[in-house]
Formats: C-alpha cells, structure tokens, sequence
C-alpha cells in the first residue's frame, strides 16, 4: 500500500530527529488546529524506539496561550535521548528558540494503576522528588519563531534536551510564588521569572499532564519525569557557555551551550 502524504512527512521528521537533521518545514495543514498536531505528533512518537522517559507539558505561559487563543497547554513524550545530566553539553543551531527553566517531578510508577482523575488532593502522592531543570527547545525543522501550539507540538513538543538539577525529596512547600533566575555571566545575560508563570503553578501543570496521559491510556510500567513548563519564557540564547538557572527552594541545574 502506497504511504498518505502525512505517514511521508512523518517519516522525515522522525528522520530529523534521529538524526539531528534540520528538514524543510512541514505542511501547515498537519500544525494550524492542535488537535491535528496532537495527532501528528502521536504518529511520530509511534516510529521512535527508544524509551520514553516521561512527558513534557508546553505552551503553559497564560499570555501567550491568549495570545494564540488556546485553552490549554500541550503534551509530548520525552525520550531517553533527550535526557542529560546537570552541566552537560548541549550543540545548538539556528533552529533552536531558547532556553527555559522549569520545576519537574519524578512520578511513581503506582500511577499508573490509579483509579480515576488526578486531582489537587491527591496529586501528591505519586510525587517522589522535584527538581529544577532546564530545558533546551527548538524545531528540527527551518522554522523561527512561534506562531502556533501546534507548531510546536507536532514537532515532538520542540523539546531538544531536557537537564535535570540535584533531586529533593518531595514535600509541600508553596510552589506558587518561587522566584526563579537563569543567568550566562560571560554574557552578562540574567532573566528572572517566577513559579506562577506556569499554567498557574507547576503542580496545577503536573495535574495537566497526569490527567493527559490517563486520557491516552499510557502505561510506562516505571517510575517516571514530568516537566511542568517554563518559569521564564522561552529566553533566547545570546551566545556558548555555562547557563545556569536557580529555583528558590530547589537549587540549581547547568547547561553548557555549545
């Protein structure tokens, strides 16, 4: 049977994303209604082997999500590849958007055998450890800019790599109103944010996520990440070096730009 136009251009971005190609951009018809790109992405996903290691939630900044009149954020699989230690090395090109700072959690596995939604009561206790982290987003496609959640999302969340910090062990705290900092100091770069960016709150966001994946009826069968979104926007990056991003409460995570 001859491959649909959408299984051909899927193919390719997979390649893409193997690869750590740049590919010509997609047909808009796949990313303009996120719920095609939802699907879009889906399908990709589907070709990847390599294990997923948790999910992404992105577009959680409430200005732009009016700004492009959504609802709601967007969800991805993040996968084994994308998944570095704290001050590791990241190459970058010219369709990279930027660098965000963001609270993530490590889940436990028993969600997956939990019976009905997640909610604000108990959320908590599928939450083993928080962290901060930073994470590295950009097309694999010649594209700049962002016009849509769709763009974004079909292209596997535009997530490039994700850098975790030093794990605490999980416990209230008010994670509402965190200040938050990434800095380049060779650069004199420096952008604050602040928790309540992120649809909310991180655990507001990290409810999103949970309620998406049961949704989709997803089973990893292990004890898994989620990263709730950026505390400080999509903060373009001006040159190489250290970038190092602070989490009031939680520490710090690195990231060396390439």
């Amino acid at each position: 049977m001859a491959k649909t136009l959408r299984d051909k251009i899927s193919d390719k971005l997979v390649n893409a994303f193997l690869t750590n190609k740049i590919i010509s951009p997609i047909p808009s018809k796949f990313t303009k209604k996120l719920t095609d790109a939802d699907k879009f992405r889906k399908l990709c996903e589907s070709k990847i082997k390599d294990p997923i290691i948790g999910f992404k939630a992105g577009g959680t900044g409430i200005p732009l999500m009016k700004k492009l009149k959504e609802k709601e954020p967007f969800v991805a699989s993040v996968f084994s590849r994308n998944f570095i230690k704290s001050g590791e090395k990241v190459k970058i090109n010219k369709s990279t958007l930027g660098i965000e700072l963001e609270v993530c959690y490590l889940i436990k596995k028993s969600f997956f055998s939990s019976k009905g939604k997640i909610s604000k009561k108990n959320i908590t206790k599928y939450i083993s450890y928080m962290a901060p982290c930073i994470e590295i987003v950009g097309y694999r496609q010649r594209k700049k800019g962002i016009t849509s959640f769709g763009d974004l999302c079909s292209d596997f969340g535009a997530n490039v790599k994700f850098l975790v910090g030093s794990l605490k062990k999980y416990k209230k705290i008010n994670i509402d109103n965190l200040k938050t900092n990434i800095f380049n100091k060779r650069l004199n770069q420096s952008v604050t944010g602040n928790t309540n960016t992120v649809y909310i709150n991180p655990l507001n966001s990290l409810r999103f996520v949970l309620n998406k994946v049961k949704k989709d009826k997803i089973n990893l069968n292990k004890d898994f990440w989620v990263f709730t979104g950026s505390s400080v926007g999509v903060v373009p990056i001006m040159g190489k070096g250290n970038y190092i991003g602070k989490v009031e409460k939680l520490g710090s995570v690195k990231a060396l730009i390439k």
